[in-house]
């Protein structure tokens, strides 16, 4: 550890030591974005012989305890690496060179397994049905395994997994160690949206660490840390696997993709179905090529979802389609002129006997011969009109002379009424 780093570390001890209760807040705020001394906190966890070790682990626990939610992610970013520092330790058989170690992870675990008011806490979760639709599937799309979970569903049956209450821990021994490191585990899994990417890196390292070393896949990997096997449980694994989904999806790509493939490789010696269902689930679900995720922007996966309901094409065929081609042919152009300027459609009228508008003819042919007679016998000019066409103004249409009269004078007809 150099001498620069060594000074940063000391006075990050002593300042916060003089640090009045007002400006806390202040110091919290400003304290993730102090790179150099993360890095420089990184390196003395890594050296157990090192004599800042025991000062920080005190001042990390200190932070934990203060009640301040900026200081307690602070001190959880450093998790991973205390838990592989521990358990390399404790493979080792040197178990004088961790108590400062042990001492943070137990008081970190003591505090999370009791409330404010210092009572018990119990965690439930509630196994969510394949029946009901979320943003991974749709019961659609399972078959005949959704109707039976549907039809479970429907008489209220829900599983919910209770955790707790958690036993507190003075110290930890062969039988409770995977215990704590377990529970532990969990908390940092709550808060992994707000862990800096160097946090999810040492993750990926120490999950990768745990699973190969003593084993001959060490030597693929190229690690020649420790050589003793590390003896792990299946529910950590399966918790050291929330970690690395997150990481994967968050810019750890390379990292978390080794940590996963030597954690199914651990898991398939070990003969543990907990760890060997989760693991091989993420890599089915995985992209074919790497995610290029940005670390600073929003962190999330990505997931394609059907739509719920059928859409129609707005250029289908439809019978009101069809109906408005037909009714253009009837529209009057004098009337859709104005109709048209003010975006009103015009809807012709259409009668069995009469077509409105100012075609009078076929009106005039459907007059009886007899009517026709009478009106010409009597020489009577008369005034045709429609009740239609005098609201707007038009005309009057005078008959002049009719058909027959035109032949009994002997002039040739031109073959229409003249008006």
């Amino acid at each position: 550890m150099f001498t620069s780093e060594k000074g940063i570390v000391e006075e990050w001890l002593s300042e916060f030591k003089t640090l009045p209760e007002t400006s806390l807040q202040n110091y919290a705020t400003n304290l993730k974005d102090k790179s150099s001394l993360v890095s420089s906190l990184y390196k003395v966890i890594q050296e157990p012989q090192s004599e800042l070790l025991e000062p920080v682990c005190h001042q990390l626990f200190e932070f934990y305890r203060s009640g301040e939610e900026q200081l307690l992610r602070f001190t959880l970013q450093f998790l991973p690496e205390l838990i592989w520092c521990y358990l390399a330790v404790s493979a080792s058989r040197n178990v004088h060179s961790s108590g400062c170690i042990e001492a943070l992870l137990l008081g970190v675990y003591n505090l999370e397994i009791v409330d404010k008011q210092g009572h018990s806490k119990v965690l439930s979760f509630t196994i969510p049905s394949l029946s009901k639709p979320s943003v991974y599937h749709e019961p659609s799309s399972i078959g005949s395994m959704a109707l039976t979970e549907s039809a479970l569903s429907q008489h209220g049956l829900s599983k919910v997994v209770y955790s707790g209450p958690h036993p507190q821990r003075e110290m930890l021994t062969a039988q409770n160690r995977f215990e704590v490191l377990t529970f532990l585990l969990l908390c940092y899994n709550a808060a992994l949206t707000y862990m800096p990417s160097v946090s999810l890196q040492s993750l990926c390292q120490i999950c990768s660490r745990i699973c190969i070393c003593g084993y001959p896949r060490q030597q693929v990997r190229k690690y020649k840390g420790m050589s003793n096997r590390i003896p792990v449980s299946s529910g950590f694994m399966v918790q050291m696997l929330t970690g690395i989904y997150f990481a994967l999806y968050n810019g750890e790509w390379d990292l978390a993709q080794k940590a996963l493939d030597d954690i199914i490789y651990r898991a398939q010696l070990e003969l543990y179905p907990e760890p060997l269902l989760v693991a091989n689930a993420i890599k089915a679900s995985l992209p074919h090529g790497a995610l290029k995720s940005s670390k600073e922007g929003t962190r999330c996966i990505q997931v394609e979802i059907t739509p719920t309901s059928s859409r129609i094409s707005r250029n289908a065929v439809t019978s009101m389609s069809i109906r408005g081609h037909r009714w253009k042919r009837h529209e009057q152009p004098d009337n859709n002129n104005d109709a048209s300027e003010l975006g009103i459609l015009v809807l012709p009228e259409i009668s069995v006997t009469n077509v409105s508008g100012e075609k009078t003819g076929n009106g005039e042919k459907g007059r009886t011969l007899g009517e026709i007679d009478a009106q010409q016998m009597q020489g009577v000019q008369e005034t045709a009109t429609d009740p239609r066409t005098e609201s707007k103004g038009l005309p009057e249409i005078r008959r002049q002379k009719s058909v027959r009269k035109l032949m009994e004078d002997g002039i040739n007809s031109p073959g229409r009424v003249q008006f």
